[in-house]
């Protein structure tokens, strides 16, 4: 049993007057945290349940810190914990490892999502109905106020994983997410990631032990002030799409313990096992394989950017060629790498 797992362990005589721990991850956010818990700690005093907010700070480096700790101290229910590396990831394990809440939470400190949709988060979670719930600004009965440039890119990655993982929920970036301490104990030390692809990477795992997803459509407005390097999450959620994929496919990865806490009866990938033990052997032919297809990609993204680039200027010339030979990558991946050919498959 892991470190993470040990920290994970229900302590009973806390546990019992605790029920929701909402988790704020913050780095250098000086002009915000006030605000936020402030309004968050008003919503939660309002639900009939026994609520906690935890303010992660993962590496700040200007007041945050010492504003976190003087909200910690003024009201009661918010407790700040400090942790010396960078990673909203970290940040989340770390603090749900140490929680003492049957469920917990997850929300950016923007409180972009609107509040309303906190309790039809964790209400099924509490009840014990589903084991994951996620917020949904994606689904029909969402409101979301955001840029095309957003919109595009976050239509365009949600495109990908239900493609190429493939995925079932519609939504893995929403800052809005809660999971039962009990799954959590045995999912979260699987996530490898540390950083933003640690949402999708606990979905995908979750998805592909059988754990049950709750979606919950939300009203949520961009925060023009966000500092996220869209580049480079591009990037690095395309590096942990693949990642995951592999271990997945490879069956470097035992999702045996999660299984157990499934609320319904059978796993819908019970023929991944098969499928991966099948694939060991292939290894080395599938690692040439993907070799050769990168080389293509990257041949296929520079004819891409020079062709559109007189167009559409530097900035949308690499995002579209991005996002055309990542679906093309992933096309040829599955079909030539892991010789799925039949489009509804799930493996």
């Amino acid at each position: 049993m892991t470190n993470l797992q040990n920290q994970l362990q229900k302590p009973d005589a806390v546990t019992d007057l605790l029920d929701i721990d909402v988790v704020i991850p913050v780095k250098n956010e000086e002009k915000s945290i006030v605000q936020a818990v402030e309004t968050l700690h008003a919503h939660l005093a309002e639900l009939p349940y026994r609520c906690q907010i935890t303010i992660a700070d993962n590496a700040s480096t200007d007041d945050t810190t010492m504003l976190g700790r003087l909200l910690a101290q003024r009201f009661e229910n918010v407790r700040f914990e400090y942790l010396p590396q960078a990673g909203r990831g970290l940040a989340l394990k770390h603090s749900w490892a140490t929680s003492a809440a049957s469920v917990l939470v997850y929300m950016d400190v923007d409180l972009s999502t609107d509040l309303s949709a906190l309790l039809p988060l964790v209400a099924p979670l509490l009840s014990g109905h589903s084991d994951i719930a996620i917020g949904t600004r994606l689904s029909r009965n969402s409101r979301t106020v955001r840029g095309t440039k957003r919109e595009l890119i976050s239509r365009s990655y949600n495109f990908l994983l239900q493609r190429t993982l493939p995925a079932r929920f519609s939504d893995a970036q929403c800052g809005f997410k809660a999971i039962r301490a009990e799954v959590a104990r045995d999912l979260i030390p699987l996530v490898e990631d540390a950083s933003w692809f640690f949402g999708t990477e606990m979905l995908v795992l979750a998805e592909h032990a059988g754990l049950r997803i709750h979606e919950v459509p939300v009203d949520w407005i961009d925060d023009p002030q966000s500092t996220v390097d869209v580049a480079k999450t591009v990037r690095d959620d395309l590096w942990g799409m693949w990642r995951i994929g592999t271990r997945l496919a490879t069956g470097r990865i035992s999702l045996d313990s999660v299984r157990q806490q499934a609320r319904w009866p059978e796993s819908p990938t019970e023929g991944l096992e098969v499928q991966a033990e099948e694939s060991r052997g292939q290894l080395p032919a599938q690692v040439v394989i993907f070799a050769i297809v990168g080389i293509f990609s990257t041949i296929a993204y520079a004819l891409t950017f020079l062709l559109l680039q007189p167009t559409l200027g530097a900035q949308w010339a690499n995002f579209v060629s991005l996002v055309a030979t990542a679906v093309a990558n992933a096309a040829a991946n599955r079909r030539f790498t892991f010789g799925i050919t039949d489009p509804t498959s799930r493996g």
